[in-house]
């Protein structure tokens, strides 16, 4: 079965907790990607940020991008998967928990990326289309 290893981004590149978010979107703009992984000075993940926050939690709130801390914008816990884990636990996770992409782990190192594109290219379009429903459903 597929693995999570098998179809991620590989060499997902975080942006640190006390990093400016006007650096972060500089990195998501300069890696061509529409998130990052936040992680703190122990290298764990503290969160995910999305260009959807940097507009809304941001720029939409009048705050200064490039006063305002990546880490500030790190809420509650971070869905990851396993490397190992299988496609049916990966569209599961994402289901469940209506997120487009997963940080992949191995151990507590970050290995990787699973986007919605990278099940869309690696998987059965049956199996893409129950994902792509139950992200678009409230």
């Amino acid at each position: 079965m597929t693995t999570a290893r098998e179809i991620m981004t590989a060499g997902a590149e975080c942006i640190g907790a006390e990093e400016t978010v006007l650096l972060a979107a500089q990195k998501m703009t300069e890696l061509g990607v529409g998130a990052l992984p936040i992680c703190g000075t122990d290298n764990k993940l503290k969160g995910m940020l999305t260009d959807r926050d940097i507009v809304v939690k941001v720029l939409g709130a009048g705050k200064d991008p490039a006063e305002c801390k990546a880490g500030e914008l790190a809420q509650g816990e971070v869905v990851t998967i396993s490397a190992d884990a299988n496609a049916d636990e990966i569209l599961r996770t994402m289901s469940r928990h209506k997120v487009r992409r997963l940080p992949v782990l191995e151990g507590h190192q970050l290995v990787g990326m699973v986007a919605q594109a990278d099940v869309a290219r690696s998987l059965p379009d049956p199996q893409v289309g129950d994902l792509v429903e139950a992200l678009s459903t409230d």
